[in-house]
């Protein structure tokens, strides 16, 4: 089963910016280990925002120096590209001109403009499997974890 952590940029990145990480992503999950064994991980930028890291547990599960290995690459990437990653009050939804970023003020902005309803898809980044993409990601709002924290 694969293990997964999303990580949301608190802006879309700009193309140059996306090919660049996609490609930094990918050298990094090459050479990501745990107890200097390689890891069988993969990485991929989705919609210029998630960051998805996954590694196949069935093989070798990451532990917690290969984790903060992980923290410490994507720390690097914030800096490099003055993005924040670990920003959870950061809100991706799907908007009419596709997938939108706010902070917690602009979320709850845009339910008292009922911009936002309980039928808006919100991306849920707290799922950890990588089936979990397909069914439980992208979800309404009135299913989330954040329908709770705006009640």
């Amino acid at each position: 089963m694969k293990r997964i952590w999303i990580y949301q940029a608190d802006r879309v990145l700009s193309g140059d910016e996306g090919q660049q990480i996609a490609a930094e992503l990918t050298t990094f999950a090459e050479q990501w280990k745990v107890h200097g064994k390689p890891l069988s991980a993969s990485a991929e930028l989705r919609d210029n925002l998630f960051i998805i890291l996954k590694v196949d547990e069935d093989i070798a599960a990451a532990s917690g120096c290969s984790v903060d290995s992980s923290v410490r690459f994507l720390k690097g990437i914030e800096e490099k590209y003055h993005v924040q990653l670990f920003d959870r009050m950061q809100f991706a939804y799907k908007s009419a001109n596709g997938v939108a970023v706010v902070n917690r003020s602009g979320f709850e902005k845009l339910l008292a403009n009922g911009e936002i309803d309980d039928n808006t898809l919100v991306f849920d980044n707290t799922i950890t499997y990588d089936y979990q993409l397909d069914s439980a990601w992208v979800i309404p709002f009135k299913e989330s974890w954040h329908k709770r924290l705006f009640a």
